[in-house]
């Protein structure tokens, strides 16, 4: 094997200076493989095939004029440039696809390898369109020259099938004109993973479910054994009974804790809506749609868990849409046509009864009966009244904080209040009721007369406490008005726009104008200023 030697020559920069060195090579019979210039270096890689000492070619150059040094170097600058970008591409978690003018593979890094499930001999030398398909966008960018940011694609051809996010840049020449492109790849389940990492919601355990009537305990029990496996849980029970929060605790109880838990209450979106958000859509599947498309719901809680909370409110059509998801494990995007495989764990929950709407032909019983694998039934809170005192502890505990008062405890007149009371909202509607009484609790203990269960008794109570001689209440609507308008006036008498004011108190700028209005309050900052003090 023929030595191969690489060096740089340093010289005065001048026309001519490369050829000078070219002919000294000529003259002694040297091959050369490789040369680079740039002003004052000349650097170059020769074959020795005539046997010649490396010192004795030096002192040759250096007598050439404006020669100034010569050093032996491990690579040429080009080697050197393409290591280090070939090292770059190895390390870099997405996948690097670069193509040329003609559309040819030049550079397939290994996370392009493991995206695409291709190797990169496989790839490097053929077309692109051959080898992922005729339409991808990296493929307009080269006829183009634009660029492109997170475009899904989905590939389901016989030799590749991937999900992924995109995004393109071409290649230019000095003109300006495309010659090339390069396009950044990263996996779809990656993707999803990130996104959840920094939107995950705090999440409930069974610890945070309190009760210790039997009829609590046993829901608890049946609900942590669902949460073992993976199969469809439906819960049932009246508004306020706490659905959602078993739906989160058996998510954090199952192996797909660490995965995305997504809630949707399909009562709350309209039907056009529910589907889109659901399934996704491509770009262009309808007027308004967002360019590129959208990722659906189905597919961010892919490997994790969709909370679908009243289910009974669902349409026919969707009702359909979501039974093939059960029985395929696939979605198709609105104006789509290739079917995404998922894996998605499905706790529905309803307040409304199933059985009776199948019979009303209001929802599918073969949909019903893919729900219904495990059902969890959830007692009102009439039927476990003995939870009623450690729910109540519980809730004068956190939301005094809230309120920003010290509230301690319950009298037991008032107790005995809330353990008679038939409770027809259930743990939300006694929530209500105990943030209620120490807003309008002036003492450390709440009361019977601070307890208002029913609308009537609010003026009762206003009643009862003026024939004490005590100054009456205000009404919860009227105090809430008045920290609002005070909080107003102090965040525009610190700001200098509405707009600031608005960030300020972390609502949008047409909700402060709109309080102003409602409250009668001025834009002069010197009105303001008198307001405040």
């Amino acid at each position: 094997m023929r030595e191969l030697i690489c060096f740089a020559v340093r010289t005065k920069d001048r026309v001519g200076m490369a050829l000078d060195i070219l002919k000294i090579l000529c003259e002694y019979g040297i091959n050369l493989k490789a040369m680079e210039v740039a002003p004052g270096y000349a650097w170059l890689k020769i074959e020795n095939n005539k046997g010649l000492s490396f010192d004795f070619l030096k002192e040759q150059l250096l007598q050439q004029k404006d020669v100034i040094e010569i050093q032996k170097i491990k690579m040429m600058p080009q080697e050197k440039k393409e290591k280090e970008i070939k090292a770059v591409l190895d390390a870099t978690v997405e996948g690097i696809i670069a193509i040329d003018k003609n559309g040819i593979i030049t550079a397939f890094n290994p996370a392009a390898e493991k995206i695409l499930k291709i190797k990169a001999e496989e790839a490097i030398g053929r077309p692109v369109a051959e080898i992922l398909a005729p339409d991808i966008p990296m493929l307009r960018t080269l006829k183009t020259g634009e660029s492109y940011d997170n475009v899904e694609i989905v590939l389901n051809g016989e030799k590749t099938k991937s999900h992924y996010i995109t995004s393109g840049r071409p290649i230019l020449d000095q003109d300006g004109n495309p010659v090339g492109a390069v396009a950044s790849l990263q996996d779809i389940e990656s993707v999803m993973e990130l996104v959840y990492s920094f939107t995950q919601p705090a999440m409930i355990t069974f610890d945070e479910i309190l009760g210790e009537s039997e009829k609590i305990k046993k829901v608890k029990e049946i609900a942590k054994i669902a949460a073992k496996g993976n199969s469809t849980v439906l819960i049932r029970g009246e508004s306020g009974t706490g659905k959602e929060l078993f739906a989160r605790s058996i998510h954090m109880a199952s192996p797909r804790r660490n995965k995305p838990f997504v809630a949707v209450n399909c009562a709350a979106i309209p039907d056009t809506l529910l589907e889109s958000e659901l399934f996704g859509y491509e770009e262009g599947a309808f007027t308004g749609a967002k360019k590129g498309g959208k990722q659906g719901l189905f597919k961010y809680a892919d490997k994790g868990t969709l909370f679908l909370d009243e289910i009974g409110e669902l349409s026919s059509y969707l009702q359909v849409k979501l039974l093939r998801v059960l029985q395929e494990g696939k979605i198709r995007l609105v104006g789509g046509n290739e079917e995404i495989p998922v894996d998605v764990r499905i706790i529905a929950a309803t307040n409304r009864n199933l059985e009776k709407l199948m019979k009303e032909g209001q929802f599918r019983e073969d949909l019903y009966y893919r729900l219904n694998v495990i059902p969890i039934f959830i007692p009102p809170l009439r039927e476990r009244k003995e939870d009623i005192p450690l729910l109540t502890k519980h809730l004068i505990k956190k939301l005094s904080k809230k309120v920003g008062k010290k509230i301690f405890d319950i009298s037991p007149e008032a107790m005995k209040k809330l353990m008679e009371y038939d409770w027809p909202g259930n743990v939300r509607e006694l929530s209500n009721v105990i943030e209620r009484a120490i807003n309008l609790c002036d003492e450390e203990v709440i009361g019977v007369e601070h307890l208002v269960l029913k609308e009537e008794e609010f003026d009762e109570s206003l009643a009862i406490r003026q024939a004490d001689g005590e100054k009456p209440c205000k009404r919860l609507k009227e105090v809430v008005e008045e920290a609002e308008k005070k909080a107003i006036i102090e965040a525009l008498s610190k700001s200098k726009s509405i707009r600031e004011a608005a960030r300020f108190l972390g609502v949008t700028h047409a909700t402060i104008l709109n309080k102003m209005k409602s409250y009668g309050i001025k834009k002069e900052a010197h009105w303001l200023d008198e307001m405040v003090n």
